[in-house]
């Protein structure tokens, strides 16, 4: 048999620190896709059923955030496909630049850690469902864990 030589303190704390030097690669997210033209036309002309929806318009952002992350959670949990989430179109205002900031924000919340799990795209909803001020939200199946 071989016998095996421990190494001294001072080369394993080397050897742990050249481990720990190694980025850990994590795998890419696929990034959120927009529905294509056919599933937003069936949307659009009421053949595809939109499970749930939200109303955000009025709300502050912090407010609109929260509600949109347990409407999420809720919505996923409910087996739902397909939400529709209104943010409004915002206030114009004189300078014409600030407009919309639930609309703007919506897709960097979509993009973040605790809801990038729940959805695999969204696009802008068609004029029926509020257009410019709405959002259409895929979301992902739940996964069967076999616990039930």
């Amino acid at each position: 048999e071989e016998a095996r030589i421990a190494p001294s303190p001072r080369v394993a704390k080397k050897i742990v620190r050249e481990i720990a030097a190694v980025p850990v690669v994590k795998p890419a997210q696929q990034p959120l896709v927009s529905l294509d033209r056919r599933e937003r036309s069936r949307i659009a002309r009421g053949r595809k059923q939109i499970d749930a929806r939200i109303d955000l318009h009025g709300m502050t952002q912090a407010r609109a955030h929260r509600s949109l992350i347990a409407f999420l959670h809720r919505a996923h949990g409910d087996g739902a496909a397909l939400v529709l989430v209104i943010t409004g179109k915002g206030q114009p205002s004189a300078s014409g630049e600030a407009r919309g900031v639930l609309r703007r924000q919506l897709p960097l919340w979509l993009a973040l850690p605790e809801l990038r799990s729940l959805v695999l795209g969204f696009d802008a909803a068609h004029a029926a469902h509020g257009g410019d001020g709405a959002f259409y939200i895929r979301l992902r199946r739940m996964r069967d864990d076999g616990s039930g």
